[in-house]
């Protein structure tokens, strides 16, 4: 458990509070690389693995959160989890030589980091009997239908609240928009995805 002021002390330059504070959002990171990690490549990277990953490059990079300006340690660790994410899919799905792409025909970097992508993967991810194995490929595109019908700012919100679970606040923060607006957004997606995937 930690409190406001261990990460002001950190911010104070106090960088041995760094671990128990990483620590404490840990369990945050990993929803963020469950939901994040393409799934052509969770059969070559451990989620684990990579939240490792997060931990070692945030404290090589300690002194940008020490003096920048961010709003707060979980948002920083955020940014540079998805630098990490970002590194592993083009080393897995960019390298010629190793790519999973040559193995099962994927998309691409781009696609498998957007946020539609993701959502579309997720979405769906709970299907495993054989009659909705079947099924699967028909949602994918009715998701995807579904999904590409939202703006891109409420898609972004919608992952960020429900599937990389951010408060209301840190979506606005991150977003650049009113905790207002975040809320009103995040409902009318979910009322939008819910009435056309009925």
């Amino acid at each position: 458990m930690t409190d406001d002021n261990s990460e002001q002390e950190l911010k104070n330059g106090n960088t041995s509070r760094f671990a128990e504070l990483f620590t404490f959002h840990q369990p945050r990171i990993w929803q963020i690389v469950h939901f994040r990690l393409n799934d052509q490549i969770r059969g070559r990277v451990d989620p684990d693995d990579v939240v490792q990953d997060i931990y070692v490059a945030a404290n090589q990079r300690l002194k940008h959160f020490i003096e920048g300006d961010f709003n707060s340690l979980f948002l920083w660790l955020r940014l540079v989890a998805y630098q990490t994410l970002s590194d592993i899919h083009r080393t897995h799905m960019g390298t010629e030589s190793r790519s999973v792409m040559r193995e099962s025909g994927s998309r691409g970097i781009a696609e498998s980091e957007s946020t539609w992508h993701c959502l579309s993967q997720r979405f769906i991810a709970h299907l495993t009997t054989p009659s909705q194995v079947a099924m699967k490929s028909e949602l994918i595109g009715r998701v995807r239908e579904a999904l590409e019908s939202l703006s891109e700012i409420d898609r972004e919100v919608v992952a960020l609240r429900h599937f990389e679970e951010l408060t209301n606040q840190e979506v606005a923060a991150e977003l650049g928009i009113t905790p207002k607006a975040a809320s009103i957004r995040y409902m009318r997606a979910l009322e939008r995805l819910r009435g056309i995937l009925d």
